[in-house]
């Protein structure tokens, strides 16, 4: 039930066709967790925090840096220093009071994600490391959890929607991120952001993009990202999707699967 300080929070999404009264209520529902409140998680925050999601979840063991500043937006010049979950609770707490925010400060590992995961009915993840983009997609497989997924570049990006726990119209489970990324690149073949540099508006748009997604995906409109990678190009400003299916040979949900817990990852 939306109060009348709502129901004028929301107008703009209540008129509108495929969204009215009952997707904010599904919004106001429904529980969302963000995995990294930095330049992914901060818009995607934002957003979804504005959008009126009812509860969400920011997990984030880092502290606030000058340098975050540049793409971060959720945090301020005064919360250098601060825990990064803290700050982000603060702002969003700031737009919408309607909001019950959950801060995880922690680093998620084999032994904690399946709880955290667990407990929402979608994830985020905006993580800047091979190493908990794989945790982080093996666990919500495991937990039975729809995941939006996406990485920045210095000028590029992506963004996919994965439903692996799931089978399509023709029965047949839907890919996995290891469908898509079978293996994390060898180390140090993918330079860290502090060394390479990334577009800072170019963190905004893809993190706002990741809302957008989530938000599709608790009210149910439109055609979503599943099985389907959508990369962006910010020199030329294209965008591109490719398609993409389940590998057979994935060991998640594979012809063998071999994945029945998180014990690789420890």
């Amino acid at each position: 039930m939306l109060s009348e300080e709502e129901l004028e929070r929301y107008a703009r999404h209540i008129v509108l066709r495929d969204v009215g009264g009952p997707g904010q209520a599904a919004l106001k529902r429904a529980s969302v967790l963000v995995v990294g409140a930095g330049g992914l998680g901060a818009p995607a925050l934002m957003y979804l925090a504005a959008a009126g999601v009812g509860t969400l979840g920011v997990v984030d063991d880092d502290v606030v840096s000058l340098s975050n500043l540049q793409r971060q937006v959720i945090h301020t010049t005064p919360d250098i220093g601060r825990p990064k979950v803290e700050s982000a609770a603060e702002r969003i707490q700031a737009l919408n009071p309607h909001v019950n925010v959950v801060a995880h400060r922690t680093w998620l590992n084999a032994d904690n994600v399946l709880d955290v995961v667990g407990a929402y009915d979608l994830v985020l993840d905006g993580s800047d490391n091979f190493d908990t983009r794989y945790l982080v997609s093996d666990a919500c497989f495991l937990a039975r959890k729809p995941l939006i997924t996406g990485a920045l570049g210095t000028f590029d990006a992506s963004l996919t929607t994965i439903h692996a726990h799931e089978t399509n119209a023709q029965g047949i489970f839907n890919p996995t991120y290891r469908c898509l990324f079978p293996e994390p690149p060898p180390p140090g073949t993918v330079p860290a952001c502090a060394e390479a540099g990334v577009m800072g508006a170019l963190a905004g748009v893809l993190g706002s993009m990741m809302a957008l997604e989530a938000i599709r995906e608790v009210v149910g409109f439109g055609d979503g990202l599943v099985g389907r990678l959508l990369m962006l190009d910010a020199r030329t400003m294209r965008f591109e999707t490719l398609r993409y299916s389940r590998d057979p040979t994935n060991p998640l949900n594979g012809d063998g699967p071999v994945i029945a817990d998180l014990s690789a990852h420890r």
